[in-house]
């Protein structure tokens, strides 16, 4: 009788064992992403599913990574209109923003300085919210002359180092300037494009992931 009631316990305990092996880690959830940015993050004029949210969180889980990427891209939106709409479009729950914002405003030739500050009140929110910040740099087009590029360009940097967040230094690199990995405006990638930018974009994103993971545990 008790070598029946041991083997039934050690049955029981061992059936634990393996279920909890299978359920995984008792903390283990998904990560949530919202990416906050203009066109660019958009899809402008792309497919459904084309868009860089939407292809970088199917590359992030072909690698096993438990991660959701909401897309709050909105078209023409400046770093103005992105501050404006932090608060809402950045829900509770999330873990980490991927912040790309500013390319429109040089575009308009709008003040550096002013893109810096709203860029700058747009973290300053999310870091009081505990949300991590990935900030995707934009350098800016040629046809704004040197002196413009000297005051625009090193604003992400600048701010990265400021709020001690990571650092994508260009979010359009391996696709600026390829007329093939763009539409016919010469601005924004075509599903190719945005292929390529996921294939370089992704270690930074599992970098950024692997960091909001650790202060989870």
């Amino acid at each position: 009788m008790r070598f029946k009631v041991a083997a039934l316990q050690f049955a029981v305990i061992a059936g634990g064992l393996i279920f909890g092996l299978m359920a995984g880690p008792a903390n283990a959830r998904t990560i949530q992403l919202v990416g906050l940015g203009d066109s660019l993050m958009a899809g402008y004029q792309l497919p459904p599913g084309d868009g860089f949210p939407a292809k970088l969180e199917a590359a992030l889980k072909a690698k096993g990574l438990d991660v959701v990427v909401t897309d709050a891209g909105v078209s023409g939106d400046t770093s103005s209109g992105g501050l404006s709409r932090v608060d809402w479009s950045v829900p509770d729950g999330t873990d980490g923003v991927i912040l790309e914002l500013g390319a429109n405003d040089a575009l308009r030739g709008i003040p550096p300085e002013d893109t810096e500050k709203n860029l700058d009140a747009i973290i300053s929110r999310l870091k009081d919210r505990g949300i991590a910040v990935l900030l995707a740099g934009m350098l800016a087009p040629p046809n704004m002359g040197g002196d413009y590029a000297a005051r625009f360009n090193p604003i992400y940097k600048r701010l990265a180092d400021k709020y001690q967040v990571k650092l994508y230094p260009f979010f359009l690199d391996g696709v600026a300037a390829q007329a093939n990995l763009q539409l016919q405006d010469g601005m924004h990638p075509n599903p190719e494009g945005v292929n390529i930018m996921v294939q370089r974009f992704e270690p930074a994103a599992q970098d950024f992931i692997g960091t909001i993971s650790s202060k989870l545990k």
